[in-house]
């Protein structure tokens, strides 16, 4: 049993740790969605929604928040020492790094993230396998092509007699029943006009390329990568986390729509049946309303409908917290259409790499075989992720704030909801994304040292005898950078 100040030190320690994380959401403002409603209101108030009035002209991010700047540069502590610094986070955090549960390989980086500067290294340029701490670089490369107000748009295209109708998806891996339904109450709406109450159906999920199973296989953990999908292809009621998923989500998607249809009082003469369009777009910029596109057979198509996803930065929000596969694939695929190559693993891949690299980022051995970090042959080090959080703290960067903002908090959301149960110092004060594979066990994230000092943090094992044992370990190691 521990000592009653042993006790007490826990307690006040959870304490502190909470109520300094409250004051930070109080100072932050409030929050919906994943997305501080002040920065919602000054982005519209920009004028420029990502959805539906693009403008080619205009520039692809927004200016930083005034604050920015501001709350960052508090965080520096200039009258700490470096020196001092390293050689105390070499003291600490060697014997932790030490710990036989995180196998035989690990390795750790450790920098100031105002700065960037290399604060703590332990093989810290070792390429290893990361997991889902890949997102980081996933959502970095998403936000710093596409922009932070970026959205994903799922269309309706009717045939000049408005007989046959087209359901395209644009890659939203987000698209539910309620934004279904939203489409067919419209699609509906601009039939009603013409006298239409029965129609062909048809669905096009072209816009994606290559494979479209993860190379894992089936999985409760991701559903085939389609660029039309429903409730992430969940064969249950589930809106998160692990679940049966169908083998052909843009065939339910479709499927699904047809009912809503039906239910508004338009008729489907059969059965969705798949298209192709005959040019893929090359551009995840989605056509203005009302403007044409061509079906398979060359006929120009009408755009009688249009849903949107959340603005990007809400999307990289939710899938670090949630470390949501999904997501973090269509994501990626987004930035390989953006840059004009195939949305197929192998295209997102490259084109997430392209992305980080004009960040000017640290990428010798990295590779990115997927976007979600199923794939074992994913490859970064420590210095990368850590060089990642460190950009998205850069006030030259607010494009990238929402990679910072969707970190998950210790003992408070997502992924490190449950965890750092014997690390109370940091409840409430370490934010980090969680990587977890049979044997690989990574943590990523940043953190406020006793001195006032942001850091960006990265540890990674490999060989991990179980999982358990690691990840408490890995809480250990950030818990001990609070102090």
């Amino acid at each position: 049993m521990l000592e009653p100040k042993v006790w007490q030190l826990t307690t006040g320690s959870v304490v502190a740790g909470l109520a300094l994380a409250a004051v930070a959401v109080a100072v932050a403002g409030p929050w919906d969605s994943g997305q501080r409603k002040a920065e919602r209101e000054w982005a519209a108030a920009q004028g420029r929604t990502g959805g539906t009035h693009h403008d080619p002209t205009a520039p692809r991010t927004p200016s930083p928040a005034p604050s920015a700047p501001d709350v960052l540069s508090v965080l520096t502590a200039p009258d700490a020492d470096p020196a001092d610094l390293s050689a105390g986070l070499g003291k600490t955090l060697g014997p932790l790094l030490d710990d036989e549960a995180l196998g035989p390989s690990r390795t750790a980086s450790v920098v100031d993230a105002t700065t960037g500067e290399p604060l703590y290294g332990r093989g810290a340029n070792t390429p290893m396998t990361p997991a889902s701490t890949i997102k980081i670089a996933t959502m970095t490369a998403a936000l710093s092509a596409l922009g932070p107000a970026h959205r994903i748009a799922t269309t309706v295209t009717a045939t000049p007699d408005a007989r046959t109708l087209t359901l395209v998806g644009g890659g939203d891996a987000t698209l539910d029943r309620d934004g279904l339904r939203d489409l067919a109450e419209d699609t509906t709406r601009a039939l009603r006009d013409r006298g239409v109450t029965k129609v062909a159906l048809r669905y096009d999920a072209s816009l994606y390329s290559g494979p479209r199973a993860h190379p894992i296989g089936p999985n409760d953990n991701i559903a085939p990568v389609d660029a039309l999908m429903a409730g992430q292809g969940r064969l249950d009621k589930s809106t998160g986390g692990p679940a049966p998923r169908s083998g052909d989500p843009a065939g339910d998607a479709a499927d699904l729509f047809a009912q809503l249809l039906r239910e508004e009082g338009v008729r489907t003469t059969a059965a969705p049946t798949a298209v192709k369009s005959a040019k893929p777009a090359k551009s995840a910029k989605p056509a203005k309303p009302g403007t044409d596109a061509k079906d398979g057979k060359g006929a120009k198509d009408t755009v009688v409908a249009r849903t949107y996803s959340q603005p990007l930065s809400a999307l990289v929000e939710r899938a670090l917290t949630e470390s949501d596969n999904d997501i973090a694939e269509s994501l990626a695929r987004q930035t390989a259409l953006a840059a004009g190559r195939p949305a197929s693993f192998e295209g997102a891949g490259q084109a997430v790499h392209a992305q980080l690299e004009k960040l000017e980022l640290p990428l010798t051995g990295a590779r990115f075989a997927d976007g979600s970090g199923l794939n074992r042959k994913d490859r970064a080090s420590a210095a990368l992720l850590t060089a990642l959080l460190a950009r998205a703290a850069d006030p030259a960067h607010p494009e990238l704030r929402p990679v910072l903002t969707g970190l998950p908090v210790a003992r408070f959301s997502g992924t490190l909801r449950s965890r750092y149960q014997d690390a109370a110092p940091a409840a409430g004060l370490v934010r980090a994304k969680t990587g977890t594979l049979t044997g690989v066990n990574t943590l990523a994230g940043t953190v406020v040292d006793a001195r006032g000092r942001l850091l960006a943090f990265a540890f990674m094992a490999g060989s991990t005898p179980e999982p358990a044992g690691a990840q408490t370990a890995l809480d250990r190691l950030s818990a001990a950078l609070v102090r």
